[in-house]
Order: C-alpha cells, then structure tokens, then sequence
C-alpha cells in the first residue's frame, strides 16, 4: 500500500500535462489539455490505495491556483473537478462558461 504524506503537495508535470501527487504507479493524476488562453481540467484519478487522503482535492488545487497564477479560463470537464469548483466558489470566477 502506497503512502502519501498528509501535507504531499500535488507537483505539475507540464510534460505529460498532468499533476500528480505520488510516485510511479501509484500515483494520483489530474490530466489536463492547455491551450494559449484555456486550461481543460479533463480527468482525475487516484488509486484505491490513495483514496480518502484528501489526494484528489490536492490535485483539483493545484490544477486551479496553476490556472489562476497564469490567467488561464478553465473548462472543468472533469466531474471531481465539477463539484470541487462548487464547494469552493473562491474558483467560479476561472470558469469558462
């Protein structure tokens, strides 16, 4: 079973755009397509061992503050990332309608 220290801050890898929080195989990702003015938030996935650390609300973070520190409009096609922007309206305003 894959550990994750509670403070594990989600890391961008623009590369393979994703932002992942663990290592290798086990590890929590948030994919996402950019463009010049747009950041789509397309899926999240966090293995079993991963689940119920918070690990998945650490990436959508990320992925959001990553797109509001480059004025980017996001399109959250991701359902996690869906209601994670519903939960924190600190967010909303990033959205593209």
């Amino acid at each position: 079973m894959s550990e994750v220290p509670a403070d594990g801050a989600a890391e961008h890898d623009p590369a393979a755009r994703q932002f992942r929080v663990g290592e290798g195989g086990d590890a929590a990702v948030l994919q996402y397509r950019r463009s010049a003015e747009r950041i789509t938030l397309l899926h999240t996935e966090v293995p079993k061992a991963l689940r119920g650390h918070g690990v998945a609300q650490r990436l959508a973070r990320a992925a959001l503050e990553y797109a509001k520190n480059e004025s980017l409009r996001v399109v959250p096609l991701c359902p996690f990332v869906q209601s994670y922007v519903r939960k924190h309206p600190e967010y909303r305003d990033l959205i593209d309608e």
